[in-house]
């Protein structure tokens, strides 16, 4: 896969998350088994927007040259993708989800470990 893919692939899954938690919060904490207050719903409100930034940034420098500057927001996502998947694992293993929350962890993890990938890849720069 190349890198555009792979980008490609973060910002359509960040962009679908994202909207799905800013339209529609409650439905969409309920498929992983979380009830919340109004309070939560706005949480999740500004998580969902948090991940449409994400992938806007993902779509919008996916067919970039590599540069250091991609490079460097390669390994922000990466550093950003580590500090979920040890918060989303946390979360699973604690039990405050359902089966599904198991999704969450493993795209925390291969989006973690594809952009180690690229960062492993001598820079073409």
């Amino acid at each position: 896969m190349t890198r555009a893919a792979f980008m490609l692939l973060h910002a359509i899954i960040t962009l679908a998350f994202g909207i799905a938690f800013v339209v529609a919060p409650k439905p969409t904490l309920a498929l992983y088994g979380v009830a919340t207050d109004a309070a939560g719903t706005f949480m999740a409100r500004v998580f969902g927007a948090a991940l449409i930034q994400i992938g806007l940034v993902a779509w919008l420098a996916r067919n970039h040259a590599e540069t250091p500057t991609l490079r460097a927001v390669q390994r922000g996502y990466a550093g950003g993708l580590v500090v979920g998947l040890v918060i989303a694992l946390a979360g699973q293993l604690s039990g405050l989800f359902n089966a599904l929350g198991w999704s969450s962890v493993l795209i925390y993890l291969l989006l973690f470990v594809g952009y180690g990938y690229f960062q492993a890849k001598p820079s073409a720069a």
